[in-house]
């Protein structure tokens, strides 16, 4: 049984689809009040992950306990707390987008009219309009707002806003802003847009070939790798450059480019200082610390 503050405990998950392992081995707790982005390549496992989450799937082996529930047997009580986007938006294409919002909404008691309001105002969302007529990016606004309404504990996005256009993209990174200020409701954003997700994150889960190579929090992995900027301050570059842990390094004659990996900034212009040079520290953005830990 989970503890209070922990939504999700998953211990030794595996599963092989067709002789392929999409996940091997996962240990993962989500603790609420975070907003986590679960990251990786296509194929690393993070649908398969979210899928075992809200049941969908089935583990080969070990276990997943969502809610202080297994998985697979969530009952109606445990599912009106969740709220799901998945990339391909799937919805009812007969219905209006109107018919849909209040068909959906009668499910949940939870379900808060005054942010469908709003939100159908600033997606601009046709309630007339047959949900088979939508455009991917239309489509994609409606189910967030489904997902959203319903204002679960749990929210899982799964590429939420791969057909979003820019605009739209800022308006729903603004509303997870809004939506994780009450400190109970913990969000999952598995999206290869890392410049948006790194606005909203505070946690990152990574993801390669089926396993977690990384749980840190945000702030921790922008402490851990850093970007180092070396200007010489007499003539060339010396050819060794005397930093550990060095992961990537691009250079010229007399400045050089380094990502470094655990290394403290009094270390850092130590170093910069034994040959003669200028240090600028740099945190590295989300796409670069990823790169660093999958690579």
């Amino acid at each position: 049984m989970s503890s209070g503050s922990t939504l999700v405990e998953i211990r030794g998950l595996s599963k092989r689809f067709h002789g392929v392992q999409a996940l091997d081995n996962v240990d993962l707790d989500i603790e609420r009040g975070r907003i986590i982005g679960l990251l990786g390549a296509n194929g690393a496992g993070k649908s398969t992950l979210l899928r075992h989450i809200i049941g969908l799937y089935l583990p080969d082996a070990g276990t997943c306990t969502t809610l202080g529930c297994p998985a697979a047997k969530l009952g109606p009580a445990e599912l009106a707390r969740i709220g799901y986007v998945h990339q391909e938006g799937e919805l009812l294409d007969w219905m209006t987008t109107q018919q849909l919002i209040r068909y959906v909404s009668t499910y949940y008691p939870t379900w808060n009219k005054d942010l469908e309001a709003r939100y159908v105002a600033e997606y601009e969302i046709a309630p007339k309009a047959r949900v088979g007529s939508l455009s991917p990016g239309q489509r994609q606004r409606l189910a967030i707002l489904i997902a959203i309404c319903l204002e679960p504990e749990l929210l899982i996005l799964d590429e939420p806003a791969a057909a979003l256009d820019p605009l739209a993209r800022a308006q729903f990174l603004d509303l997870l802003l809004q939506f994780i200020q009450d400190q109970d409701r913990t969000i999952i954003i598995s999206s290869h847009i890392l410049s948006d997700v790194e606005k909203v994150i505070d946690h990152a889960v990574i993801m390669k070939a089926g396993r977690i190579v990384t749980d840190a929090s945000f702030d921790d992995l922008r402490e851990r790798y850093a970007r180092v900027r070396l200007t010489s301050l007499s003539g060339a570059l010396p050819e060794r450059l005397r930093f550990g842990n060095v992961i990537d390094c691009r250079r010229n004659g007399t400045q050089a480019t380094l990502t470094v990996a655990d290394l403290m900034h009094e270390q850092i212009e130590a170093a910069a200082a034994a040959i003669n040079c200028q240090a600028d520290i740099q945190p590295l953005p989300l796409e670069d610390i990823y790169r660093a830990v999958v690579q």
